[in-house]
C-alpha cells in the first residue's frame, strides 16, 4: 500500500465522523432526489451558501420538478435567478431540463457520462451529483477541495497547472473510493460497484440499494464542508480540524501558503453613465442582447464614459439620439463583474422629444415588476421607488 493510500485510509473515517456531527443543516442535504441537488450545485457555482439558500428554496417551491423547469418561460426563470449573477447558468439549466425530457424520459440520469453531457455540467458538478444523490464513488474537486487537499498532502505546485490538477483529481478519487471500500456492503457489492464505472444503470441501482451509510456522498461533502467552514483561505481554524494531525501544511506551519495560486490579474476600472428617463408614469428601459454579459436581462439606457463619451450631455445625446433638456444626479453604485470594477453613475434626464425607437421601450412600474434586471440596475430601480416615497404628498 502506497503512502497516499495509507493516508487516505486514515483520513476517510476521521472526515466521515466529523461530518456526521458537524454538517450544516442545508435544505438540499435533506434529500437524495437528484433534481434539487442538481439545482443547488448549479446555484453554488461562484456563489456563497448563505446567498443561495433563499434562492434555492424559492426555486424549488415555484419549480418543483424537472418538467416545470423545461416548460417555464425564460423570463420567469430569469426573474427567479435575478441577483444570483452568471445568468448563463439558468439558461443552461433549462436546456438541460429539456434534454432530460427528450433523452431520459424526464428522469434525471444516474450515469456519470449522461450527466456530464447535460448543458452547464462539468466534471465537478457531475461527480458531485453522482456521489451525493446516488452514492457513487465519483471524485469532486472545487476550490474548497483543492485548498483542503493541497494543505493535507503538502502540494506546493500551482493547482491550475494541468499536471497538478490531474494529481489532485487522483487524490480526490482515491479518497472517495476508499470511503466506498470501507462502507459495509452485501456479498455482491464488489461486483456491483464496478458497473457504474462501465455505465450500466443496473449497477448503479445495485450500489444504491446496498448502501447503508452514504459514505461516498458524505465523504465528498465533508471535503467541501471542511474547506468552507474550517480550512478557509485565510486564518484557517486548525484547532477544530479533525485531520490536522495528518496535514502537511499544519505540521510545517505553512497553512496560508497553500494552495499556491498564481497572482490574480489587476482589476480593470470601468465607468458608466446610466440615464433614467420618465414620461407619463413610464420609464425607458431596454433588454440586453443575447451575445453580451447578463444577456436577456433588463436595464436603463447607459453608456461607458471612458470610451469617448466624457461629457454627460453628449453621452446622453449619443444614447437617446436627442440631447436632454436637463440632467440631475440620482445615485452612484460600484460593483464587480469578473475582473472589472465598475462604477455606475445614474442620472435622471428630461427629454425634449422622444428618443430613437431602438433606444428601448416605455413601461410602467407594474410592467417593470416581473422583469429580471441586472443587479446594479435593480438597485437603481429600488432607489427610484425610495425617492418617490420620500417626495412630499
Amino acid at each position: 500500500m502506497s503512502a497516499n493510500q495509507q493516508k487516505a485510509a486514515a483520513l476517510v473515517p476521521a472526515l466521515l465522523a466529523w461530518f456526521a456531527k458537524n454538517a450544516r443543516d442545508l435544505p438540499w442535504r435533506r434529500t437524495r432526489n437528484p433534481y434539487p441537488i442538481w439545482i443547488s450545485e448549479i446555484m453554488l457555482q461562484q456563489t456563497q451558501v448563505k446567498t443561495v439558500v433563499p434562492y434555492w428554496e424559492r426555486w424549488i417551491h415555484k419549480l418543483p420538478t424537472i418538467q416545470s423547469v423545461a416548460k417555464t418561460s425564460p423570463a420567469k426563470l430569469h426573474k427567479l435567478w435575478e441577483g444570483l449573477g452568471y445568468y448563463t447558468r439558468v439558461r443552461n439549466l433549462q436546456k438541460a431540463a429539456q434534454q432530460i425530457l427528450t433523452q431520459h424520459d424526464g428522469k434525471f440520469p444516474e450515469n456519470f457520462d449522461d450527466i456530464l453531457a447535460l448543458p452547464g455540467i462539468g466534471r465537478y458538478t457531475a461527480g458531485a451529483i453522482c456521489s451525493i444523490a446516488f452514492n457513487q464513488p465519483t471524485p469532486v474537486l472545487d476550490g474548497n477541495v483543492v485548498r483542503v487537499l493541497t494543505r493535507l498532502f503538502g502540494i506546493a505546485a500551482n493547482p491550475r497547472k494541468q499536471k497538478t490538477s490531474a494529481l489532485l483529481w487522483n487524490l480526490a478519487k482515491k479518497l472517495v473510493e476508499t470511503a466506498f471500500e470501507q462502507e459495509p456492503f452485501a456479498p455482491d457489492r464488489r461486483r456491483a460497484k464496478l458497473l457504474p464505472l462501465l455505465g450500466e444503470r443496473a449497477g448503479v441501482r445495485a450500489v444504491v440499494e446496498h448502501t447503508s451509510r452514504n459514505s461516498c456522498s458524505h465523504l465528498n461533502q465533508s471535503l467541501m464542508e471542511l474547506g468552507a467552514v474550517i480550512c478557509t483561505p485565510r486564518s484557517p481554524n486548525c484547532t477544530l480540524c479533525p485531520v490536522r494531525k495528518l496535514c502537511v501544511a499544519y505540521r510545517k506551519g505553512q497553512q496560508e501558503e497553500f494552495p499556491n495560486l498564481a497572482p490574480r490579474a489587476t482589476p480593470t476600472s470601468r465607468r458608466f453613465a446610466v440615464f433614467v428617463a420618465e414620461r407619463r408614469g413610464c420609464f425607458l428601459v431596454r433588454q440586453r442582447p443575447a451575445s453580451v454579459v447578463n444577456a436577456h436581462l433588463w436595464e436603463f439606457p447607459n453608456v461607458e464614459l471612458s470610451r469617448g463619451h466624457a461629457d454627460l450631455r453628449a453621452a446622453a445625446g449619443f444614447v437617446f439620439g436627442t440631447a436632454p433638456e436637463a440632467i440631475e444626479p440620482l445615485c452612484s453604485l460600484r460593483h464587480s463583474i469578473t475582473r472589472y470594477r465598475i462604477t455606475l453613475e445614474a442620472y435622471r434626464v428630461q427629454l425634449r422629444k422622444l428618443p430613437l425607437k431602438h433606444t428601448g421601450v416605455w413601461l410602467t412600474r407594474a410592467q417593470l415588476r416581473p422583469l429580471a434586471f441586472t443587479s446594479a440596475h435593480k438597485k437603481i430601480l429600488a432607489r427610484l421607488k425610495k425617492t418617490r416615497r420620500q417626495q412630499p404628498q
